[in-house]
């Protein structure tokens, strides 16, 4: 078995931050739905802004919110307006392997669709940019 990233949304920025939570980052269901992540899955969370580095686990903010909020401890690691990376992995047989899913964000409105398979690069540019 060999350590795969799954999926990553790239360029969410924070927009809340609750320290008095037991802990995690609560996305927007509509930012995990389209990644493929789950509600309480484990993922590595970079923030671009200061450079911390932090693994927590996923709960569901309101639909249609565009929420990305630190809690918890979490809330230490960033502020309001700071850019994350927000990493997915699986362990899998590299023959079961499957590309990847990246989703660009941009003021928390999906920007791009990117797919990597191998050397080649599939890009897909979203309509209207933000739904």
């Amino acid at each position: 078995m060999v350590k795969y990233l799954k999926a990553k949304l790239h360029g969410l920025t924070v927009t809340s931050k609750n320290l008095r939570y037991t802990g995690s980052i609560k996305l927007d269901p509509a930012f995990i739905e389209r990644a493929g992540i789950a509600p309480y899955e484990a993922v590595l969370v970079v923030n671009t802004a200061n450079g911390e580095r932090f693994e927590t686990y996923v709960i569901e903010g309101r639909r249609g919110s565009r929420e990305v909020g630190l809690q918890g401890g979490t809330a230490r690691l960033g502020e309001v307006g700071d850019e994350l990376i927000v990493m997915s992995f699986v362990y899998c047989d590299p023959k079961e392997f499957r590309t990847p899913v990246t989703c660009v964000y941009r003021d928390n409105r999906l920007w791009r669709v990117v797919r990597t398979n191998g050397t080649q690069r599939a890009e897909r540019r979203m309509k209207g940019r933000g739904k």
